[in-house]
């Protein structure tokens, strides 16, 4: 049986693709604009030498990374506006879904990174009068941003990936749109393959952004000494 691809119909309504493709981003970024300074907070919190901050911070890390994001993903679309009363829209949904998650995989990259610079040069920095949330913010993230940079861009693109659960509570993401295109043009094949090559460029794209910016950094860090 041979299949006649034809790509007119998808071609013709690619508005609506990238409709579905805007949607992708604006939840990709949202989710990355409060995931990653939550992620900051909670490694912190993690670090902390008091037992009583760093524990719950901790269990409540491990519990996000560990269940699925699409069981997530449906508590707060279903469970959370009963138990709270409020109407959240799967928008909404998705992103307090998404950047908590990420939170807690941006938590342990922070917490990586932060751990792997050396104790002489908190000692150091100490030595001549910084503070410790100066040490932190001047000496300490920069070089643990860099350090983390490779698998921070790994989450980033996960995360891409993962928001095609969005489309389950009818937010109108590619994926969702490529499904409302595939039934009414009745070309399945076509619309998915065009749908996968706009996550590849995507996702490549984004790929190049951040080792451009990895390369400006070390960059500078070259010229700094």
């Amino acid at each position: 049986m041979t299949y006649n691809w034809d790509f007119t119909l998808v071609l013709g309504s690619s508005g609506v693709l990238m409709a579905g493709l805007l949607g992708t981003l604006k939840v990709t970024g949202v989710a990355l604009a409060f995931g990653i300074p939550l992620g900051l907070v909670l490694a912190l919190g993690r670090l902390s030498r008091y037992r009583w901050v760093s524990f719950p911070i901790g269990v409540v890390i491990e519990f996000l990374r560990s269940t699925p994001p699409l069981a997530q993903l449906f508590w707060v679309f279903f469970a959370l506006p009963i138990l709270t009363g409020l109407k959240i829209d799967p928008f909404e949904a998705s992103v307090i879904t998404f950047a908590l998650q990420s939170s807690a995989f941006f938590a342990e990259c922070f917490r990586a990174g932060i751990v792997s610079i050396e104790r002489g040069q908190w000692e150091a920095a100490r030595a001549v009068g910084m503070r410790h949330d100066q040490t932190l913010r001047r000496i300490v993230l920069p070089q643990a941003v860099r350090r983390m940079l490779p698998v921070f861009l790994e989450r980033v693109v996960e995360l891409v990936k993962t928001t095609t659960l969005v489309s389950t509570v009818s937010y109108s993401d590619l994926l969702f749109k490529a499904s409302e295109l595939a039934e009414r043009t009745f070309r399945p094949l076509e619309v998915y393959t065009v749908a996968a090559l706009m996550y590849f460029v995507l996702i490549f794209a984004a790929s190049l952004t951040v080792a451009w910016i990895e390369r400006r950094m070390d960059a500078g860090h070259v010229s700094a000494h």
